[in-house]
This record gives C-alpha cells, structure tokens and sequence, in this order.
C-alpha cells in the first residue's frame, strides 16, 4: 500500500564532505542532483515548504557538501554538491564528480534519482552522463525542468516533449516532467513519484 508522506516535517541532519562518513547503509535515499545553476536547493525547499531549509544563493556551485534531510526516520532525502559551473577550479570540479558518482555507486539504499535541469537549457553533457550512470547501475531517474516560469506554456510543452523523446535512447526508467518552484508547478508529481519510490518494496538490482 502507498504511503503518503508530510514532507513538511523535512528537517536538516547533517552536512557530509565523503561517503564513508555516512549513516549506516539502512532506509531509504532519495538523491537530489543538478546543474549549479539548476535550482536544486529551491526546489527542495518548494517540496518540503521551507524556505530556508537548503541553503540557496545568488552565486551557483556553494553547495560543496552533501547535504542530509530528513523525512521521517530512515526516510532521508539527499542533496548532492552542484555540477558544471565554470568558475571553480578544475580541482573543486573534479571532487564534485568524484563525491557524487562514489554515492550513487555505493549506496544500496538509494531508491531514487532526481536530476534537475534548466528547461532553456537541458540535456547538457554532464546532466546525460549522469543520467547514463543512474541507468547504468540500475537507480530510476526523475528529471524535473526547472524555472518553467521563465518560459511560455508553449515553449514549455515543447522543451518537454524534446526531452522525453531523448531520454527514450537511454533505455531506463527515465520520467521527465516541467517545474517551478516559484510557481509551485510540478510540487505534486514530485511528491508522488517520492512516494513511490519510499514504498517501492522491491530493491532494485545494482550493477556494482
């Protein structure tokens, strides 16, 4: 039976710079992972309608940590660092990847990937790369096409459907969606998809 979360009762647990200093490999994880300039952290705190829960800014790539959140006991909600931007050194850049493709490869309790794109400019190359990762390994991936605000309906339904016809070539449990956080579009298909994957009862199989 689906379980229905408050994702209001969100709260913050704790700021990780490795993977080994994680919680134990117990629960659930639901991984939260974007471009720097994607909206990431506005659209956490859109989910859980909390303003100040993951820290934003006017200055992409400041979140360098993973961050934890927690939904309910072993229900944890994960903000991987930002990917992508230009002016942090290629050293920074570098450990940025390394963190995340470690956690989504050495997390067995990761049910769930959302990736989250600019929907003027989706599908770059490290966005595809990591959706080819999630695939790879066996993680279902959720791509929400953030700051749809700043698009018409039209241009909107467009950058969709392009999408949706790209993500076909990598032959995975890919869903694409539009959103906006100022807007609040989109909250409710995130929160369903989230549901799913918490009450999914069947592990998925990971490609190690």
């Amino acid at each position: 039976m689906k379980k229905f979360y408050n994702y209001q009762l969100t709260h913050f647990v704790s700021s990780k710079t490795d993977i080994h200093s994680f919680p134990s490999d117990s629960g659930i994880e639901i991984a939260f992972s974007g471009r720097s300039n994607a909206g990431k952290s506005s659209a956490i705190n859109a989910l859980t309608n909390k303003k100040n829960l993951a820290r934003t800014s006017k200055i992409p790539g400041c979140t360098q940590l993973i961050n934890i959140f927690e939904v309910k006991s072993g229900i944890r909600l994960i903000d991987l660092p930002g990917y992508g931007y230009a002016k942090v050194p290629q050293k920074l850049k570098r450990n940025w990847h390394y963190v995340l493709v470690k956690y989504l490869k050495m997390r067995k309790n990761l049910k769930g990937l959302v990736i989250l794109m600019d929907i003027r400019y989706p599908m770059k190359d490290l966005d595809q790369k990591i959706v080819q990762l999630a695939i790879d390994i066996n993680i279902p991936v959720l791509i929400l096409l953030t700051k749809s605000d700043k698009l018409s309906s039209f241009a909107c339904k467009t950058q969709l459907n392009q999408v949706r016809k790209i993500v076909l070539s990598f032959i995975g449990d890919i869903q694409v969606e539009i959103f906006s956080s100022l807007k609040k579009i989109g909250i409710n298909k995130l929160k369903q998809k989230l549901n799913d994957w918490f009450t999914h009862i069947q592990y998925h199989s990971r490609k190690l």
